[in-house]
């Protein structure tokens, strides 16, 4: 994996926050490097979109991340890989990213072909300092990248009509602040709660819809999100027993 090439991911985890102000300095730092003016790649194209997602163990100090390959077309299961490391960074609410980061980029190195687009279990631009996982991810691997959330986190929305694809803006703002459209709510399946789709790098918000639709033939949540979920969840498991 290479990054836009102004971002060194070998830097950046050489000198990985371990605390709050730390890490707020580093999303100032690297939340202007985010792309959102690239369209990235259509819906059902020839290649890999990959899946990740963590699972923790706070009592055993342990941290689990999966990295899972689909085939864009099928989404058939091509490749999986799994990385297990040390609970680093305290849980802060929206500094997420900086304990599950370094243990995702390691399962993601251990696949054997580069993603053409990531799925995170999470916030891109939809996230109070427009700099979540998604976003984070993507800006130091350089690869496209969306975020498929599962609640709203700070951000307001109407509920989206009840029929599969129908959709309303994501929307943050409080107080002296304008209200800034940072995602939309999508009704993946019929009468089923929406899920939370946001930009994460290199990727606009209509394809990252249309991504997030097409991963979602038959559940709420993406296959993709499916699959890293259950994987990292049995890589924990395995890691505690052994």
């Amino acid at each position: 994996m290479t990054n836009d090439g102004t971002i060194s991911l070998e830097d950046e985890l050489a000198h990985w926050p371990t605390g709050g102000t730390e890490a707020l300095a580093v999303q100032d730092r690297l939340r202007a490097h985010v792309r959102r003016e690239q369209s990235g790649p259509e819906p059902g194209f020839a290649g890999t979109v990959v899946g990740v997602d963590v699972a923790y163990d706070d009592e055993h100090d342990l941290v689990a991340a999966a990295a899972v390959a689909l085939d864009a077309v099928t989404l058939a299961v091509v490749e999986e890989a799994t990385a297990v490391g040390r609970v680093s960074f305290p849980y802060v609410p929206g500094l997420l990213a900086f304990r599950e980061i370094p243990t995702v980029v390691d399962a993601l190195g251990r696949l054997s072909r580069t993603p053409d687009l990531v799925v995170c279990d999470g916030y891109g631009l939809a996230h109070p300092r427009r700099f979540g996982l998604a976003s984070h991810l993507g800006v130091l691997t350089g690869l496209p990248t969306i975020g498929v959330a599962k609640n709203p986190f700070t951000s307001r929305y109407e509920l989206p009509g009840m029929e599969r694809g129908e959709s309303s803006p994501l929307v943050d703002g409080s107080g002296d602040e304008e209200d800034e459209v940072v995602g939309r709510a999508l009704r993946t399946q019929k009468g089923v709660k929406p899920v939370f789709v946001s930009v994460g790098h290199r990727i606009d918000l209509d394809r990252a819809c249309a991504h997030t639709l097409h991963l979602t033939p038959k559940y709420r949540i993406p296959e993709t999100t499916r699959a890293a979920d259950a994987l990292c969840r049995r890589a924990l498991s395995e890691a505690r027993a052994g």
